[in-house]
């Protein structure tokens, strides 16, 4: 039986504000243990609530992003459950009433592209944390977290692989990015994940019981627990098991998830509005300012560079990843010309993000700015360089030889020969020492002919130019 694997994700962004979503503690990331949980964060008998106006806009900013239905009227609300890093027995969250309905978010795949649909984002705030190691068989809790504000994005079950997955939360990470709502920063907590998980037999509408991997931080773990857990999930329908609705956790070690708990249901936490916060009331003036201070959005930034420039939807949308990466591109187009995108984005999309990627780095951390590889690219344009002496120039300005291309060429002498007459005469006498491949090529042999480009190239010490001397060539193999 064929098998289809169907994915909802949960995504809990923490809002960018210096003070928690209730009080006015701080959301400093990396103090000492308990040292920013206040009254309030902990649960003191008479404290009082106050919800945080810079996270409510944030949450208006996203919702705007995504085209979805900013609610007039939300209502917070107490979800119960006990956990001993949860001081209050509650989490105060939003359910019924959700200040985000709807709206989608456009995804980019090597095949086409996407709409995944999202069900809602609402505010809520944070636990805090258990620390199970070196206590000596006790845990220790830090409340640090706890009331840090967390905006958490619901989607539809519209995803169908881990990869679709892994693209979807990469698209949500670059938007609370570029829209300034989060830091992304997934090492710290600030992005993180659970992946609803279900399968089916291919062509049903029926969805299985679904099973909730906690707390994924990065995007190579959401891939790899979402592929074992529908791996695991279809071997054990096929040996005749059923699936129990379960939370469970994803090992890195193991590359397994093993179970933590059965998965409640929404009723089990018994839910009704906080008696000690009033409606969140959203007026119009307030959304439209919000509306009024969006840049463009990744979305519409990718339809422009395919529409304008004429390149591809996946690499629009690789150049779109990060606000970082569209302003490094734009700069660059924006020395060189409308004329230079294509170019330019296979640049940026390839030889740098390999580079970036390789030595681990963001786009604003390289050590080849957009001006230098604006620089780089003109003597390409200009036949200075050819396509491989310009990735041997990257590779030396990446590791610091030189600040500019134009003074690597100077000190490594690399200018390109595109002089015709100096490359009849060496073509000439590649033809005249080569007397076999000639005729294999004139036989029919496209082999021979690149053994000749090759020979010719070899001649120049690598810096002729590739193009004119194959046009040379075969006009004189053609004669």
């Amino acid at each position: 039986m064929a098998w289809e694997t169907v994915i909802g994700l949960e995504i809990h962004a923490q809002l960018s504000t210096q003070s928690k979503i209730f009080s006015g503690a701080s959301t400093q990331f990396g103090a000492a243990p308990n040292a920013q949980a206040c009254a309030v964060d902990i649960a003191l008998p008479g404290v009082l609530p106050v919800a945080n106006r810079g996270a409510v806009e944030r949450a208006i900013r996203f919702g705007l992003a995504v085209g979805a239905s900013i609610n007039r009227r939300s209502v917070f609300a107490r979800k119960n459950y006990f956990y001993p890093d949860l001081p209050k027995g509650y989490q105060i969250s939003q359910y019924e009433l959700p200040i985000v309905q709807g709206g989608n978010i456009g995804i980019v795949l090597k095949d086409g592209e996407k709409t995944v649909r999202l069900t809602r984002a609402h505010l809520e705030e944070d636990a805090g944390k258990s620390l199970h190691e070196d206590f000596h068989g006790m845990s220790g809790i830090d409340l640090n977290r706890a009331g840090t504000p967390l905006l958490e994005i619901v989607s539809e079950p519209d995803m169908r692989s881990a990869e679709e997955a892994v693209a979807y939360a990469r698209a949500v990470h670059g938007l609370v990015r570029w829209i300034d709502i989060c830091d992304g920063n997934m090492q710290e907590g600030s992005f993180r994940c659970d992946a609803n998980v279900s399968v089916r037999p291919m062509g049903s509408d029926t969805l299985g019981t679904r099973r909730e991997i906690k707390n994924l931080n990065s995007f190579r773990f959401l891939q790899q627990a979402i592929e074992y857990e529908a791996k695991w999930q279809i071997e054990t329908l096929q040996d005749g098991g059923a699936i129990q609705q379960a939370t469970v956790l994803f090992d890195p070690d193991t590359g397994e998830t093993r179970m933590m708990r059965s998965k409640e249901d929404a009723h089990d936490y018994r839910y009704f509005p906080d008696p000690d916060l009033l409606p969140l009331v959203v007026s119009e003036d307030w959304i439209e300012r919000v509306r009024g201070g969006l840049a463009e959005l990744p979305q519409a930034k990718r339809g422009r560079y395919t529409r304008d420039y004429g390149l591809s939807v996946y690499d629009a949308g690789l150049l779109t990843q990060s606000r970082e990466a569209a302003a490094y591109f734009e700069d660059m187009i924006a020395r060189l010309g409308t004329g230079a995108a294509k170019i330019c984005a296979n640049w940026v999309a390839v030889d740098l993000a390999a580079a970036l990627n390789r030595d681990n780095l963001d786009i604003a951390q390289s050590p080849v700015s957009s001006a230098q590889l604006a620089g780089l690219v003109s003597r390409v344009l200009d036949n200075t360089l050819s396509g491989k002496m310009a990735k041997d120039v990257f590779d030396a300005m990446w590791k610091g030889e030189a600040s500019s291309a134009d003074e690597l060429i100077e000190k490594r002498g690399l200018k390109q020969i595109s002089d015709s007459g100096a490359l009849e005469a060496i073509v000439d006498q590649v033809i005249a020492a080569n007397s076999k491949s000639v005729e294999e090529y004139r036989a029919g042999k496209e082999k021979a002919f690149n053994a000749l480009v090759g020979q010719a190239m070899k001649a120049t010490r690598g810096k002729g130019n590739p193009a004119q001397i194959n046009e040379i060539l075969k006009k004189k193999l053609a004669g």
